[in-house]
């Protein structure tokens, strides 16, 4: 008897069910503590891979898991292109391979783009809740795509700013996204550092390759979820920055070998997340890649 087919779930029933970010910030700090674990902790996640696509300036990241807790088999696939010309197509795309860990089996394939957003978002509010300020007022953030608005989305749910600034190289598209969001107003910034300036709280959202986030802007104390830069050869924060700041990361593997401000800076310092596996100990956490406390 053959296998059931997979069952396939696109991008409007994946937002059904994610419908907030937020609902996932319980599971995402399980598993980043058991993650951080080491063996104990029954994750296995090798740091991706990523394909260069040369001939059109994008990459293809494959990115597998298991977690013996969960009993969960998954792979990511992702590509992300810079699309200067054409707009219209987003900058990632994904899809999330869900297999039975038993046989192998392919269970489900679902959109993994929603997640995508989602999860870097609810990874970023679970980091901002340990190391931002106990005071904050002012959130920022550098670019408008996909990922400013789910940040947008539940870091307003999550946290109780006053003001709320955004800047993006191209201002239509800034406008465009204070416009469309619901909840608190947003003020558009006309460059970098009107927004950075006294900001608590500052989310770096963007396809730059070289710094936009220069350290003689930044508050002192205030918290930076930095989620772009993730190749070698790409930047978002100059070296002030990221010598001024604690950095904080969930794999110090992928730190090292993908993140460019990490590689191309010098005299940072480096902390694991959950190096304990516990929340008594503040600060022990981060997204994507890093998080930082300047």
């Amino acid at each position: 008897m053959s296998a059931a087919p997979p069952v396939f779930l696109g991008s409007e029933v994946v937002e059904k069910h994610l419908h907030r970010a937020s609902l996932l910030i319980p599971s995402l700090e399980a598993a980043l503590a058991n993650f951080s674990s080491g063996a104990e902790g029954g994750v296995v996640q090798p740091m991706r891979t990523v394909v260069p696509v040369q001939k059109y300036s994008g990459f293809l990241g494959v990115m597998p898991a298991y977690s013996a807790k969960d009993d969960a088999l998954t792979t990511k696939l992702v590509t992300f292109y810079e699309h200067k010309k054409d707009s219209s197509v987003p900058s990632h795309q994904a899809i999330v391979l869900l297999f039975d860990p038993r046989n192998g089996s392919l269970k489900a394939v679902m959109d993994g783009s929603v997640i995508t957003a989602k999860r870097t978002a609810a990874v970023s509010a679970i980091a901002t809740k340990f190391l931002m300020p106990a005071d904050s007022e002012v959130l920022c953030i550098l670019g408008a795509g996909v990922q400013a608005y789910s940040h947008y989305e539940v870091f307003t749910e999550q946290f109780s700013f006053k003001e709320v600034r955004i800047w993006n190289r191209t201002k239509e598209n800034a406008v465009k996204f204070a416009r469309s969001v619901k909840g608190p107003p947003v003020q558009v910034c006309s460059s970098a550092q009107d927004a950075v300036t006294g900001a608590d709280v500052i989310i770096t959202v963007t396809m730059a390759t070289t710094p936009i986030l220069f350290g003689e802007w930044i508050k002192p104390g205030a918290h930076i979820n930095a989620v772009g830069a993730s190749r070698p050869d790409w930047r978002e924060l100059n070296d002030e920055v990221m010598k001024n700041s604690v950095l904080y990361v969930d794999s110090r593997e992928a730190a090292l070998n993908e993140s460019g401000d990490v590689i191309l800076s010098r005299g940072w310092q480096l902390k694991t997340l959950w190096q304990q596996n516990s929340f008594m100990i503040p600060g022990q956490l981060v997204t994507k890649t890093k998080s930082l406390q300047y």
